[in-house]
C-alpha cells in the first residue's frame, strides 16, 4: 500500500512540473513576440545606452506622431504665415500742427493700419481711409525698418491708395497676386495685419459670402466685395486677405460691428478690382475712367422724383454727349423745370441709378463707342456715343 501511495505522489509532482514548464515557455514566447496578457502589442527595443531594456506599450491602431506634435493643417498655416508675413507692413499716420504761441511744429498721431508690398519699386498698397487726411505716413516693414512714405495715387471710390518708399530691393518682398473670380463660399482664407497696433497678426476663417456691396469713402458703392469671418479689427484695414496658397485674393477694408471690433463679419475688396486699379494709380495718380460728358443729378434727387436711371443735369460742351444729342435739364420760358434725358442703359446693361452708371463705365476705355439707352419725354430712345477721357 505504501509503495502505491509513494508512486502516486511522484506522478503528481511530475505532472505539476510539466504544467509549470509549459506555462513558463508560453510566457517567454509571448515576450519575444511582443504581446501582453491583455492582447496589446508592445514595441520592444534592444538595450539602450545605459544597458537597460526599453519597452513601450502602444495601442495597435496608433499612428506615428507628427513632428513637434503638429498636424498637417497646423504646419500649413505656419508655413503660410512665415512666407507671407514679410510682405505685410505697418502704416502709421500723423498730422502736423503749429503751436499758436511758440510757432513750434509738432506731429500728432492720427491713426494706423496695414498694407503690403506690391513690387520691388517700393509701392505699398493700403486703404484710402488709412491715410485720408494725414500729413505724413510712415511704413514699417517686417524687418522692423521704418521708411517715410510718399503718396502716389488714391482712389477714394475704391478705398485704395498707393504709397511709395525708398527701400532697397532686398528689403522688399512683393505679395503674390491671385484671382477672386473663382472664389467659393466655404473655402479657407487668412488675414494678416496689425490690429490695434499689434503687428504681424494672423487670423483664419472662410469665405462667408460673395457679391456683397459696401459704400466707399466717396459714397460710391464697391461691388462684389468678399465677406469673411476671419477676425478683422481696427488696424487690419489695408492688409491682405490670402487663400490657402498664400496668394492675395482681397484687401481687408471694413468690418460690420456695433462695438467697432470684430463680430465675425469682415469685408475685403476683391483682388480683381485691385489688379486694375493699382496700375492706374501708379501711372496716373488717379483712376482714368471714361465719361459720357454729362453732369448727373445726385441719387437723392432721382430717388425723390421716383425715377429709375441717371438723370442728366448738364451736358459739357464739345463732349461726346453733346455730339450725340443728349439733352440736359432746363427751365422752359415759364420757369418750369423740364427734366433732361434719363439714362437707363449702356450697351444693353441696365442703369437703375447714378452709381450703376459709374460702375458700368469702369468696364470701358476712353474712345470706346457705346449705345446709350435713355428716356426722353416718356419715350425710349437709343443713341451712339463715344466716351471721353475723365477730366
Amino acid at each position: 500500500m505504501n509503495n502505491r501511495f509513494s508512486l502516486f505522489i511522484w506522478l503528481a509532482l511530475l505532472g505539476c512540473g510539466f504544467l509549470a514548464g509549459a506555462a513558463w515557455t508560453s510566457r517567454a514566447d509571448a515576450d519575444v513576440l511582443g504581446e501582453t496578457p491583455s492582447g496589446e502589442v508592445t514595441e520592444t527595443s534592444g538595450p539602450n545606452a545605459s544597458g537597460a531594456d526599453a519597452t513601450a506599450t502602444l495601442p495597435a491602431t496608433r499612428e506615428p506622431a507628427a513632428s513637434n506634435g503638429l498636424n498637417p493643417q497646423e504646419r500649413a498655416n505656419i508655413r503660410l504665415f512665415e512666407e507671407s508675413a514679410p510682405s505685410v507692413c505697418y502704416i502709421t499716420t500723423t498730422n502736423v500742427r503749429r503751436d499758436y504761441f511758440s510757432r513750434n511744429i509738432t506731429e500728432i498721431p492720427r491713426g494706423s493700419g496695414s498694407g503690403f508690398v506690391w513690387d520691388y519699386k517700393g509701392h505699398i498698397i493700403t486703404n484710402y481711409h488709412v491715410i485720408q487726411g494725414a500729413d505724413r505716413a510712415t511704413v514699417t516693414l517686417a524687418d522692423r525698418s521704418t521708411w517715410e512714405a510718399v503718396p502716389v495715387g488714391v482712389a477714394p471710390e475704391k478705398d485704395l491708395a498707393v504709397l511709395r518708399i525708398e527701400a532697397p530691393r532686398n528689403a522688399l518682398r512683393p505679395m503674390p497676386v491671385g484671382t477672386s473670380d473663382n472664389l467659393q463660399v466655404g473655402q479657407s482664407v487668412y488675414a494678416i495685419g496689425n490690429p490695434f497696433g499689434l503687428d504681424q497678426t494672423l487670423t483664419t476663417g472662410i469665405v462667408s459670402a460673395l457679391g456683397r456691396e459696401i459704400e466707399s469713402v466717396a459714397g460710391i458703392p464697391i461691388r462684389d466685395v468678399i465677406q469673411t469671418d476671419a477676425a478683422i479689427n481696427p488696424g487690419n484695414s489695408g492688409g491682405p486677405l490670402l487663400d490657402s496658397s498664400g496668394r492675395l485674393i482681397g484687401v481687408n477694408t471694413a468690418i460690420y460691428s456695433p462695438s467697432g471690433a470684430s463680430a465675425g463679419i469682415g469685408f475685403s475688396i476683391p483682388v480683381d478690382v485691385v489688379s486694375w486699379v493699382v496700375p492706374e494709380l501708379i501711372e496716373f495718380g488717379r483712376l482714368k475712367r471714361p465719361t459720357l460728358g454729362v453732369e448727373l443729378a445726385r441719387p437723392q434727387i432721382v430717388e425723390r422724383l421716383g425715377l429709375d436711371g441717371a438723370l442728366v443735369i448738364d451736358v459739357i460742351k464739345g463732349s461726346g454727349a453733346e455730339k450725340a444729342g443728349i439733352r440736359p435739364t432746363m427751365r422752359d420760358r415759364y420757369g418750369s423745370i423740364v427734366l433732361g434725358d434719363i439714362i437707363t442703359g449702356i450697351n444693353g446693361e441696365a442703369v437703375k441709378s447714378t452709381n450703376d452708371l459709374i460702375l458700368i463705365l469702369e468696364k470701358y476705355e476712353p474712345g470706346d463707342l457705346v449705345e446709350v439707352e435713355l428716356i426722353r419725354d416718356n419715350e425710349k430712345l437709343k443713341t451712339q456715343l463715344r466716351l471721353d477721357p475723365a477730366r
